[in-house]
């Protein structure tokens, strides 16, 4: 007989492409379960509480801004919308740049709800604190493009990275910090790429394309 025998594990395991995907949605489950569970603890529901720690973040929106960021229907919005007015923790206002639209800012009790809100992930945080510095980087820089390619197939919304930004210049120079924002006019490495900018502003899509291109060449 010539040539050596396959290994057990090698006749017998998945691609890793589907055991990172197994790992992600064991991940995602007990993100929810934690969010339903603190949500709960705080008398909201899970997206109740999203739109706190939104609100929290980025100061007044409308429903359909809202909508946007978050990902959800504008009905499950309005929904959750019209429960936390009940509550008393947001308010309606007019908004100035649509006269139709209405503007939710959160109030005093709904911001310290909102505030906590923002903490659930943190969990989370704990966890990824536990690899090294090397481990971060690499699971830091697969997020950013698991992330921009569900963008792309309208999965996750398009709102708050970096790399969907007008602002953004990806590659513009040498060394550790190779990209730039426009709007602070300061370098960024990769490193320092968000993912839920309160600045960002979306650039437009063929924009987008060109921008992902050309961060992709050395990213």
């Amino acid at each position: 007989m010539t040539g050596k025998r396959p290994g057990y594990f090698d006749e017998n395991s998945e691609p890793i492409s589907a055991r990172i995907a197994t790992g992600l949605h064991k991940i995602g489950l007990a993100m929810k379960q934690q969010s339903w569970q603190q949500a709960n603890g705080a008398g909201l529901s899970a997206t109740q509480g999203q739109i706190l720690a939104t609100l929290v973040a980025n100061g007044p929106l409308t429903g359909k801004e809202l909508s946007e960021r978050l990902g959800v229907t504008l009905p499950t919005i309005s929904d959750s919308v019209r429960v936390l007015v009940e509550k008393a923790l947001v308010t309606r206002s007019a908004d100035p740049r649509h006269p139709r639209a209405s503007l939710l800012t959160p109030t005093a009790t709904g911001a310290s709800l909102g505030a906590r809100a923002r903490s659930w992930p943190e969990f989370m945080a704990d966890a990824v604190a536990d690899l090294s510095p090397e481990e971060q980087r690499a699971f830091f820089a697969g997020i950013v493009k698991m992330i921009r390619m569900l963008q792309e197939q309208a999965l996750v919304p398009v709102t708050g990275m970096c790399v969907t930004c007008t602002h953004f210049r990806p590659n513009v120079r040498p060394g550790a910090s190779p990209h730039h924002c426009a709007f602070v006019d300061a370098p960024l490495s990769s490193e320092q790429l968000r993912l839920d900018c309160s600045e960002h502003e979306l650039a437009a899509e063929s924009a987008r394309r060109e921008v992902w291109e050309q961060f992709m060449r050395r990213g």
